[in-house]
């Protein structure tokens, strides 16, 4: 029987292939890395003054582009990102096939975590200019005018507010993971079954 053979792990080619070649033009890497390139990080509030007494610092824009790779790629620990910059072509090329550690990626967040919060913010007005989404103004002059509309589609200031404060909750909810490590992760699961059980057998002890 047959089967597909791969490649010679020794063969070399001819015209060897570009990072630029091997990441399709309609891939989320492009997009992500075009919307950062037009934000002004500055204005933002990124934090990019760095006391030059060492090895020169990652520029905000790069660190941004894996932060976001990361979180439309559910990828939340900071040693888990340093290993893609390694082994990810995608972020080989989105970054230009830097590799910061984890202990940048993760002060990067710490130091900037307001600046990040206006830029999912930035992500709205993009996709109001590309149409993306709808923003009709609609009024109306008094007249009563008879509609149907579920409570799950209407929509006043309260209820938006209530809505921008999850995505708030949410947002930092993601950022208190991302600090912890896989290991801390482990530790603080351990730690909730550990008084869980103290609980349960105070309580037994009581109930005795």
């Amino acid at each position: 029987m047959k089967f597909i053979s791969g490649k010679d792990r020794k063969q070399t080619c001819l015209f060897p292939v570009s990072l630029e070649d091997s990441i399709d033009q309609d891939n989320s890497v492009r997009a992500i890395d075009q919307f950062v390139d037009q934000l002004d990080l500055a204005k933002l509030g990124f934090r990019n003054n760095f006391i030059e007494n060492g090895p020169p610092a990652y520029h905000p824009s790069i660190l941004l582009k894996l932060y976001i790779y990361g979180y439309m790629n559910r990828t939340r620990s900071s040693r888990q990102l340093e290993k893609e910059c390694r082994r990810n072509i995608e972020v080989m090329w989105l970054i230009k096939s830097l590799a910061p550690d984890h202990n940048t990626i993760s002060n990067f967040r710490k130091d900037n975590a307001k600046a990040i919060k206006k830029v999912f913010f930035a992500t709205v007005q993009i996709a109001r200019n590309f149409g993306l989404i709808g923003a009709t103004l609609i009024a109306g002059d008094s007249t009563k005018l008879r509609a149907q509309n579920s409570k799950k589609n209407n929509f006043n200031q309260k209820k938006i507010q209530r809505h921008l404060d999850y995505i708030d909750n949410k947002l930092n909810q993601y950022n208190k993971a991302l600090d912890l490590s896989e290991d801390d992760i482990e530790i603080q699961e351990i730690k909730k079954k550990t008084t869980k059980h103290k609980e349960s057998s105070i309580s037994n002890l009581k109930s005795n």
